[in-house]
């Protein structure tokens, strides 16, 4: 049995009568990168915010790293790496004097972990090392926080966009990053990105919100399943073109919804060739086409359509 590494439960933070998080049970096993997905103002910060404790909770229990009391939770959060939100750094310092900083006041023994999370982002370069964090890009500063929360090699690490402001080739450098510290370094992940194809490339399972309600848990694999592409077609004797096809075209990658309805999950540019051997052959084909929907669709269609995810 997984090992839960963090686990939610009716958690709720309201603001007058507003709920920005609405009673919201979530649960993240170790070894998971955990997507999590909505609209902007969805609820995805203020949730990242309480299991971190930067803000209190109106109600609900967190159970992080096996902890649930106060104190436990204080405990458990030293194992946990953090970017949320926009990284606050020191601009008059280096980036390497400012996780020195970091360091101390986190009270992480030993300077080595400094160059190790640099070197993981990429931030070692002769001329980066003596640039003031004033100077950064905001890719570099987005770097720069990934670096922050990797000091102390944490157990789970909560990633508020961290590749927001990157350029492509910086937002395949993190994703490589983090799928590396993830599996070499066993770390759980819980990441929001309003990148979706990119989430995609890197979690395991997912979580979508809306209006500060969850509306799905769901595996990668189970997403993929629904996000499958095939060709459906409808037509007036479902045995008959399954043979055919099978015969003809070699297509057993199929499914026999009812005897006018079948899948075929094969074949996908073969469309005119399909409905031509039906055709020839006395099938009569009422409908034939591509379906199925790619993950930032599926994830649109979820949380209502909106752009801002």
């Amino acid at each position: 049995m997984n090992e839960i590494i963090l686990k939610t439960n009716k958690i709720t933070k309201k603001y007058g009568t507003q709920a920005a998080v609405d009673s919201i049970n979530i649960t993240i096993k170790k070894g998971d990168i955990y997507g999590f997905i909505g609209q902007n103002g969805a609820g995805k910060t203020t949730l990242m915010r309480m299991i971190t404790g930067l803000i209190h909770k109106t109600s609900g229990d967190i159970e992080l790293l096996g902890g649930s009391t106060e104190s436990e939770l204080n405990n458990a959060r030293t194992m946990v790496g953090s970017l949320i939100e926009t990284p606050c750094f020191y601009g008059g310092m280096t980036a390497r004097e400012n996780l020195e900083v970091s360091r101390l006041v986190r009270n992480i023994a030993g300077k080595e972990c400094i160059e190790e999370v640099l070197k993981l982002v990429g931030l070692t370069d002769v001329n980066i090392k003596k640039k003031k964090v004033k100077n950064f890009s905001l890719g570099m500063r987005q770097r720069l926080g990934i670096a922050n929360a990797l000091l102390g090699n944490p157990r789970l690490l909560i990633l508020d966009e961290p590749i927001n402001g990157l350029d492509p080739m910086g937002i395949i450098e993190v994703r490589e990053l983090l799928k590396k510290v993830n599996k070499e370094k066993d770390v759980t992940i819980l990441i929001s990105s309003h990148i979706l194809g990119e989430l995609s490339e890197l979690a395991t399972c997912y979580g979508i919100i809306s209006h500060g309600k969850l509306i799905e848990e769901i595996s990668s694999e189970k997403l993929n399943e629904k996000c499958r592409q095939y060709i459906e077609l409808e037509i007036d004797d479902a045995p008959r073109a399954v043979t055919l096809m099978e015969e003809k075209l070699n297509i057993t990658a199929y499914e026999v919804l009812d005897k006018n309805k079948v899948k075929i999950y094969s074949d996908l540019d073969n469309v005119g060739k399909i409905n031509t051997l039906l055709s020839k052959n006395g099938v009569i084909v009422d409908r034939i086409g591509l379906k199925g929907e790619n993950l930032e669709e599926y994830f649109m269609d979820i949380v209502g359509g909106g752009k801002n995810v």
